[in-house]
């Protein structure tokens, strides 16, 4: 049923939009970045059971992907289903949508049209019916995206003129639209035409950007913002030098309150050391030039250590080996640090070993889903081992202690770290750092240098 609609609403598209043109730019865009709201505030366990769960579908997608000179600002907001989001405005008029950023995909794109249709978004707070989208035939600047378009080519690669019938070498006319795409999440998936829009900001505008006109998804009554590696990603097609954001706290999940999202198009301002800015090197996962690993952003994570003990974590867990499996990402769109198993019961039982004096609390583990959960009822002082992630060229991730561990009133403390799971070895990255271990930490991307920084930071 939803497959017949859709494709009544990809071919009603073809009449919705009309065509036009734009330009221009100056130097640094400021965006509010907050978190993305989709469940009310609830029992802590069972909303951190949702976000296990998210968390785990997210990080199984990252392992098993399926792949079809300016300064701006804009505010980022924390959410309750674990992500952040954005505001974005497309168009001519603009229209303004929010967006959840995403640093491990990198196709931008906004439910669109009256007709778009979300399966399985009834979440708390949330109607189908009346998910905020964008639509194209009031944008003077909306264009379909042709199949000989070279941009076609970011998101189908150089070959795409194979699939579009009548456009191959020979045809000195082609009228085919860019074939459909298709993206798949770790939670649902999207699906819809390609557009050339006008991306803008109060001081920039951005001409002939590629985005997603989604008319039909799954689990994502939100757009997407893509700031992966790849050619087709918000970073890449604005040409930025770096961009950078600082995560406020989880505990404003729901809240207007937000951070910035700094993107930099212009000249690097330095080496980060006035900044007190630590920096490690991006890991370049050399496997085959088309594969959806390429996206990721890889750094080295030399050793873990647990109140200044190192777990002896395999170097093929840190590091990707030949077949491209293996190694560390950081990466927006997961909530909490995710990691194979084998390496993931090394890290637990550094905890379990220097917590021995707290006692196991398994019905808090069933309601999480998180474990090891400890119960703290009547126990002062609280004792946390320090938790330290030790990057190359030295930069160290020292985790405050609500970047670990989250707890409800004074009864139990669970770690927010998750496992794979036994069968996930053989896949992709072995670790993944989510966002709630990038919770207050300045994180910046710096894609000049090819360099990630961070620092302690008070977010908000």
């Amino acid at each position: 049923m939803a497959t017949l609609s859709l494709f009544f609403y990809l071919i009603s598209l073809l009449s919705l939009l009309t065509f036009s043109s734009s330009s221009t730019s100056p130097d640094t865009i400021t965006i509010s970045l907050s978190p993305f709201t989709r469940t009310p505030h609830s029992n802590l366990w069972q909303r951190l059971n949702r976000l296990v769960s998210s968390s785990l579908s997210r990080t199984h997608l990252i392992k098993h992907p399926h792949k079809n000179n300016s300064l701006t600002k804009t505010s980022v907001f924390p959410e309750s289903y674990g992500g952040y989001s954005i505001p974005l405005s497309f168009g001519t008029p603009p229209q303004t949508l929010s967006f959840v950023m995403d640093t491990g995909s990198s196709l931008t794109w906004f439910p669109c049209t009256q007709r778009y249709d979300c399966f399985q978004c009834n979440f708390p707070n949330i109607n189908p019916k009346n998910i905020s989208t964008f639509f194209p035939k009031r944008s003077s600047s909306a264009k379909l995206l042709g199949c000989r378009n070279e941009k076609c080519g970011l998101i189908f690669g150089p070959d795409v003129n194979s699939r579009c019938r009548g456009c191959d070498g020979s045809s000195g006319n082609c009228t085919q639209t860019c074939p459909v795409y298709l993206v798949q999440y770790g939670s649902g998936a999207t699906t819809g035409f390609l557009l050339s829009e006008k991306l803008v900001f109060p001081d920039k505008i951005v001409s002939d950007f590629v985005v997603g006109c989604s008319l039909f998804s799954s689990q994502q009554p939100s757009g997407i913002a893509g700031f992966g590696r790849g050619p087709e990603s918000l970073p890449a097609q604005m040409g930025l030098k770096r961009f950078s954001y600082c995560l406020v706290s989880h505990s404003f999940d729901g809240s207007p309150v937000s951070s910035d999202l700094v993107l930099v198009g212009g000249s690097d301002s330095g080496d980060g050391k006035s900044r007190n800015v630590s920096y490690t090197p991006f890991r370049k996962n050399r496997i085959t030039p088309n594969s959806i690993f390429r996206e990721y952003y890889y750094v080295t994570l030399r050793k873990i250590t647990v109140g200044g003990v190192n777990v002896k974590v395999p170097y093929s867990f840190l590091v990707p080996g030949s077949d491209g499996n293996g190694g560390t990402m950081v990466d927006s769109g997961t909530t909490f640090t995710s990691m194979d198993e084998e390496a993931y019961e090394l890290v637990t039982q550094a905890f379990e070993k220097q917590m021995a004096h707290y006692s196991r609390n398994a019905d808090v583990e069933n309601q999480s889903g998180l474990r090891p959960c400890f119960d703290i009822s009547g126990k002062k002082p609280l004792f946390y081992p320090k938790l330290i992630f030790h990057f190359k060229g030295g930069a160290k991730m020292d985790l405050p202690m609500a970047d670990y561990f989250s707890f409800e009133g004074s009864s139990a403390v669970c770690m927010t770290i998750v496992s794979n799971g036994a069968d996930s070895r053989a896949f992709g990255p072995s670790i993944v750092i989510g966002n709630y271990q990038q919770q207050n930490f300045y994180m910046e991307y710096d894609l000049e240098n090819e360099r990630l920084g961070f620092r302690k930071q008070i977010c908000k």
